[in-house]
């Protein structure tokens, strides 16, 4: 029996309706944009300082091989090690703090800082793919200014800020957009490690829409969840690229 075209409408738009008033899913929403926010941010400043501090050094490649690593483990596996880590009675994190007479923190399973302890986990799996991309980056900026900085008596920093960040933003750029592309479908990390923590406080779009159309078996829900990631994850691309426009990055225009 076919649907009216009117009444397959307003089917449509209660899918939307539903999910924007509803809690769990505005809750939701707001794990994965405070997710998507420091895990990018994080790992881009972090892989920065790595691979300035690294390129040129003693055993460079060695570094490189130990902060690539995680990046070719399975996100599963990370969060099955970051989990025994987080363990409240006999973790590796919660023995340390022993040792100075403080208290177990449950990582994964007080609702404050569960996600926190997720993003945590996600940095440190992430800093080593970025900090690879940023060392060749680094590799194509020509000596030359780095020598002329010096005898115009520009140190470290200034050369960091004026040479090194400037001729690096099409690398920033890519790193950026393809990291908040990857962090805001973020599934099996966090369904990895917070499955022991309440929903409301560590669940992410793409696990809600998971559960939602295999688990509750509502696949127009979970296709308007579906779509409505896909609009968040595009109208974030474009605002990225026109900020790096509106920065006039070398290389973009």
């Amino acid at each position: 029996m076919l649907v009216p075209l009117s009444n397959a409408r307003k089917i449509g738009f209660s899918h939307y309706s539903y999910l924007l008033n509803d809690e769990m899913f505005v809750s939701v929403f707001r794990n994965t944009l405070i997710y998507a926010l420091l895990t990018v941010s994080a790992t881009i400043i972090i892989a920065l300082i790595l691979a300035v501090l690294i390129n040129g050094a003693r055993f460079s490649v060695l570094w490189r091989f130990i902060y690539f690593t995680p990046v070719v483990t399975p996100q599963v596996a990370i969060g099955t090690i970051w989990g025994y880590l987080y363990r409240p009675n006999n973790g590796l994190l919660n023995s340390i703090l022993g040792l100075f007479g403080m208290k177990p923190v449950y990582w994964l399973t007080d609702p404050d800082i569960a996600l926190l302890s997720i993003i945590i986990a996600a940095i440190w799996s992430g800093i080593g793919g970025s900090m690879l991309i940023i060392t060749a980056g680094l590799r194509n900026i020509p000596k030359d200014y780095y020598d002329a900085a010096k005898i115009d008596g520009a140190g470290p920093f200034k050369q960091f800020f004026h040479i090194t960040v400037p001729l690096l933003s099409p690398t920033l750029l890519f790193l950026t957009a393809t990291g908040f592309i990857g962090a805001w479908q973020v599934f099996d990390l966090p369904f990895t490690m917070g499955r022991n923590a309440p929903a409301k406080s560590v669940m992410t779009v793409s696990w809600y829409v998971y559960e939602t159309a295999f688990q509750s078996l509502r696949m127009g829900r979970a296709s308007a969840g579906a779509f409505l990631l896909f609009c968040v994850i595009f109208s974030f691309t474009l605002v990225i690229l026109w900020i790096f426009k509106r920065g006039g990055i070398k290389g973009y225009e």
